[in-house]
């Protein structure tokens, strides 16, 4: 026979109760996100600082090619910064006044040495004048700048020529003169033959261009600007068609385009104000007329 054995109870432990774990939600906040987004604009920024650096000690080593194409990457990187940080709406202070101090590195001084260092220093002292005239005109039409953008003044256009195309006006003549040099110095480049005949002539009044770009820097002239262009339905063909010609214009004649749209835009400002001065004499004349005749 089986013995049974008694069968044991086990006590009962109580459990506590699971308690309910809330997870929380976590909000980033928009001022958080762009923080992140300022850095974008401010990172291209200080890539045109370094371009320019990069330029003036090119400039020194007597490389002037690579010199000016360092300046034409600090160009592309100041159109970039300036679209970024309106398209992402991260303008701040900071980032202008240190867009500031880039452009007078990259379009002021760094163009000014190089321009000394291949024209100017055959002028002793004069040259040297020319140079830092060039640079205070830049660092004076920069501050202008500042000036007009905190005092909230919107401005349809350029109030004088802006630093990045007179730099670009420097760095296309330097590009296009370089392919006079012999054909193992220089890039294969078709070229315009008209326009390369003219570049030795162009190199002899260099120093008075240099001049008259820095008092067109701070001059009061008007000088289009491409931020706010809207496209109407009526334009948008023919800009289109005009924008295609110019790409085909660069990649047959890269220099040479580059240095015809850079210098047509600087003389620009100034031919279309010279009228606009002699209609507003004609009419103060006018006006001074019908007022003696009234008079009388």
């Amino acid at each position: 026979m089986k013995t049974l054995k008694p069968r044991i109870k086990k006590p009962k432990v109580k459990r506590a109760p699971l308690k309910k774990i809330r997870l929380k939600k976590v909000v980033i906040k928009k001022e958080e996100l762009k923080k992140g987004i300022y850095i974008i604009p401010s990172l291209f920024t200080c890539g045109n600082m370094s371009f320019g650096i990069l330029s003036i000690f090119s400039s020194i080593q007597g490389n002037f090619i690579l010199s000016a194409y360092f300046l034409m990457g600090a160009l592309a990187c100041d159109i970039i910064d300036g679209r970024i940080a309106r398209m992402t709406k991260t303008t701040s202070d900071f980032g202008m006044q240190l867009d500031s101090l880039s452009d007078l590195i990259s379009f002021g001084a760094a163009p000014a040495v190089m321009m000394y260092m291949l024209v100017l220093n055959t002028m002793e002292n004069a040259g040297i004048a020319i140079a830092v005239l060039y640079v205070l005109c830049c660092a004076l039409r920069l501050a202008r700048f500042n000036v007009l953008a905190y005092s909230g003044e919107a401005h349809k256009h350029f109030v004088g020529l802006p630093t990045p195309a007179s730099a670009g006006v420097i760095i296309s003549f330097v590009l296009t003169y370089k392919l006079l040099a012999p054909a193992e110095l220089t890039l294969n480049a078709k070229t315009i033959p008209v326009l390369m005949e003219l570049m030795p002539a162009f190199f002899q009044v260099m120093p008075i261009v240099m001049v008259v770009l820095s008092f067109l820097m701070v001059s009061n002239i008007p000088y289009t600007s491409f931020k706010n262009i809207k496209l109407s339905k009526a334009r948008t063909i023919e800009l289109l068609a005009l924008f295609i010609v110019l790409i085909i214009l660069i990649v047959i004649f890269p220099q040479n385009t580059i240095f015809i749209i850079f210098t047509i835009y600087a003389a620009s400002g100034l031919l279309l104000y010279i009228p606009r001065i002699i209609m507003r004499k004609k009419n103060k004349r006018k006006s001074q007329e019908t007022v003696e005749e009234n008079g009388m």
